[in-house]
């Protein structure tokens, strides 16, 4: 009970690291637009007119991105859930090798 508290935990502490990062990415492409649309001058000449169109590439590649790692990662944790629950034994077996190969090279590298 208390590993899956912990679990629970850091889960939330990554969404939340992941909600910050995108919140401060959101920050930044206004504040870019606000500075394009401020400039002295403005939108209306080519530079203007190049940046605004980079940025908004720049947008969706980004949005596209996102959208693919979020499905793509949605997917692995089904399929490894969907794992774990077919084959408790086999899981808890393997977690336990990894553990110990772990603490081996941790062990070997203090010495």
């Amino acid at each position: 009970m208390v590993n899956a508290i912990k679990m629970k935990n850091s889960h939330t502490a990554s969404n939340d690291a992941t909600d910050t990062f995108l919140t401060d990415l959101r920050a930044l492409v206004i504040e870019a637009e606000k500075l394009l649309d401020e400039s002295p001058e403005g939108a209306n000449t080519g530079i203007g007119s190049a940046l605004r169109a980079r940025l908004d590439a720049a947008k969706e590649h980004f949005s596209d991105l996102y959208a693919s790692a979020r499905k793509q990662a949605i997917a692995g944790g089904k399929y490894t859930d969907k794992a774990i629950r077919e084959n408790p034994y086999q899981s808890l077996a393997i977690a336990a090798c990894v553990g110990l190969l772990v603490g081996v090279l941790v062990a070997g590298r203090s010495k």
